[in-house]
């Protein structure tokens, strides 16, 4: 437990990736965005913090989050309850916009410095959500894109959802694979409530 604590601390002070991002459009420094804590029960796996969240200093603070929490059912007092739910992003730090403004792909090196260690630290997660093609792929080992990942969402479930990111840009996709909100999203929300209230 105390180990796990130790590793937050740690990882905020990182500064793997300074000159990285000293390189890209938005010259920003590092801020890594460490959420979670002893006896979390279901572990968000997403991508990596947007600009909102680097400043906020908070993940999901913008309306991915609230897209996200809705699909998952629960509101803002158990999402940020760091002794229920872990946020353990691919990458902690915004990786920042190239020259065109498109979000940056989050660099390995934080997956590969600090994952699974850190994973290991966790003993009590029942459920594991896998927001996006970098945490499926990792966690998964999937070669598959991410409609066919999340469309064979029964195969892992119901300790693993692959789901889409929950941004904006992905209202088309939703309304084009309306079998994720008919039919996944019930069972995970029945999922995570058996899980909150063991």
């Amino acid at each position: 437990m105390n180990d796990l604590i130790t590793r937050a601390t740690d990882l905020r002070s990182c500064r793997l990736c300074a000159d990285r991002f000293a390189a890209t459009a938005t010259a920003h420094e590092p801020r890594p965005v460490a959420w979670f804590g002893p006896g979390a029960r279901i572990l968000v796996a997403g991508q990596a913090p947007g600009m909102k969240v680097h400043h906020s200093g908070k993940p999901f603070t913008d309306p991915s989050g609230d897209r996200l929490r809705n699909w998952m059912g629960v509101d803002e007092a158990t999402f940020y309850d760091r002794s229920r739910v872990a946020i353990l992003p691919m990458a902690f730090c915004f990786p920042g916009y190239d020259e065109k403004g498109s979000d940056l792909s989050p660099p390995k090196i934080c997956a590969e410095t600090w994952r699974a260690d850190i994973l290991a630290e966790f003993t009590n997660i029942r459920i594991t959500l896998l927001i996006g093609g970098y945490a499926q792929k990792w966690h998964l080992g999937t070669k598959t894109g991410v409609t066919e990942t999340v469309a064979a969402w029964r195969d892992h479930a119901p300790d693993v959802f692959p789901l889409p990111h929950p941004s904006w840009r992905n209202t088309a996709w939703l309304k084009k694979n309306p079998w994720f909100e008919a039919e996944l999203l019930p069972v995970l929300r029945t999922r995570i409530s058996e899980v909150l209230s063991e």
